[in-house]
């Protein structure tokens, strides 16, 4: 018997109308959905007429589920897997899912739609070329500015998401951590009540210190400007290179990040930095 295949199908993050033409047919001829939010998806099912019927996939049933849904698939069923809104996988159920799918030799196939990580990106008027994706930020405070100094040194814009309960208090560590940025608060992206806030970080962070967040939240952060860098610790030019690691270390800078700036801004290959850098272990025992 031949296995079914898994349809991983991106829905809409807020507006009704960003699907595509192709999931509404695959969720109208799969035999069933796995959906992280039943209740939520039923709605975009009636709306569209779809009559497929439905079982809970979240992450609390995820384990125990995915065993369920492999059996189903070896069986010849084919299953569309979609989150509360967006793709499947991207800071929702499903990677489980479709690593275990994988390993067994049956057929994940992605059904592109709409993920707001993208959509906030694109709109909001900063570097697109190179980006990366940090989904949420830890929520305790030290844990949280700690990933915030290990994203120090980061070029490439950043693109994080974040509760209500949480977004001052994140974009008050971004400002103490990585200092004044440039930045774009998405709230409800595609919603009725979407909003775009964008500035510095200290004038984004008073728009929100004045009301009480609510909704949905995406932050894009620009990176750092390695010119930036160079001048802001000129002082470099008068130190080893031993010297130089332990300077961009003592700010946070992680010890993989040190040797790849300071290789950079010295013209030195990354070997040579390295083998100094060696010293600052040997020093420590």
């Amino acid at each position: 018997m031949d296995k079914g295949n898994l349809y991983i199908c991106g829905t809409p993050i807020g507006n009704l109308e960003d699907i595509s033409l192709r999931t509404l047919r695959i969720l109208k001829e799969v035999d069933y959905i796995a959906a992280e939010d039943t209740r939520r998806t039923q709605n975009l099912l009636n709306h569209y007429e779809v009559e497929t019927s439905m079982v809970s996939y979240h992450e609390h049933n995820e384990e125990k589920r995915s065993l369920q849904i492999i059996e189903r698939l070896k069986s010849g069923e084919n299953i569309a897997l979609v989150s509360d809104a967006g793709m499947p996988g991207i800071s929702d159920p499903g990677y489980k899912l479709v690593s275990l799918v994988d390993k067994e030799g049956i057929r994940a196939i992605p059904v592109p739609g709409p993920t707001a990580m993208t959509a906030a990106l694109v709109a909001s008027g900063l570097p697109t070329d190179k980006f990366i994706f940090e989904g949420f930020l830890p929520r305790k405070s030290k844990q949280r500015k700690d990933r915030l100094k290990e994203l120090s040194p980061e070029t490439r814009t950043i693109v994080f998401y974040e509760s209500p309960y949480r977004l001052k208090e994140s974009l008050e560590s971004i400002l103490d951590i990585l200092g004044e940025r440039r930045i774009a608060v998405w709230r409800e992206i595609t919603k009725r009540f979407e909003e775009k806030v964008s500035g510095k970080v200290s004038e984004v962070l008073a728009h929100f210190e004045a009301e009480d967040p609510k909704g949905e939240f995406t932050i894009v952060l620009d990176g750092i400007d390695v010119d930036q860098i160079q001048q802001k610790d000129a002082a470099w030019k008068g130190l080893s290179i031993l010297e130089h690691l332990e300077l961009l270390m003592d700010k946070g800078v992680t010890k993989k990040e040190a040797i790849k700036l300071v290789a950079k801004e010295r013209g030195l290959p990354k070997r040579e930095v390295y083998e100094e850098a060696i010293q600052i272990e040997v020093n420590k025992k």
